[in-house]
């Protein structure tokens, strides 16, 4: 993807993995970027008081308990025309949702590369022509959703998350470190 103003060409990554933000920021840096990089929602806002990014990739979940969602909000406040993408290991339907309302060109689940972010960037529009699959949804499946979606409501704090669904927080704590089974 190719911009003519290179002031376009401004990425900021919000991410907490060291290590990740390190390889996307080398990668976009290959392909012309500038880029800036915020590992929670108080930097986002500082560097959004000196820089007008045109690209954002945003983690959905950072370490010190901010939301990903709450950056994408911010992010589309200060520039509805910016382009953002969400980046997760804990992808629902549910924050999918949300990260769109806000403001989000797309989602995408990890690992992604460069290659997944920038044609995300691309896609202006949705794909009507989507393949709809037959596959009936899981229990397990079913199950991960609604915790996703009672996390959003209580902004992620998991406690609240737990008592809104009626178990204990440490079993909340053991079904969120486990992976996604489909």
């Amino acid at each position: 993807m190719t911009t003519a103003d290179p002031a376009q060409r401004l990425l900021l990554i919000v991410e907490d993995d060291d290590a990740f933000a390190r390889t996307l920021i080398r990668s976009f840096e290959r392909r012309g970027y500038e880029v800036l990089r915020a590992t929670n929602l108080d930097e986002v806002h500082g560097l959004l008081q000196k820089h007008r990014p045109g690209y954002a990739v945003v983690d959905l979940r950072l370490a010190n308990g901010d939301s990903g969602l709450a950056c994408v909000q911010a992010l589309h406040q200060h520039d509805a025309a910016m382009m953002i993408v969400v980046l997760t290991g804990y992808a629902s339907i549910a924050t999918a949702v949300e990260a769109i309302k806000l403001g989000a060109r797309h989602y995408l689940a990890k690992p992604a590369n460069t290659d997944d972010i920038e044609a995300a960037f691309a896609r202006v529009q949705g794909d009507a022509g989507v393949e709809l699959t037959e596959r009936t949804t899981s229990l397990k499946t079913l199950e991960w959703e609604r915790i996703h979606e009672t996390l959003v409501a209580s902004d992620f704090n998991i406690s609240e998350t737990a008592r809104r669904l009626g178990m204990h927080r440490r079993t909340l704590a053991r079904k969120l470190e486990k992976q996604r089974i489909k």
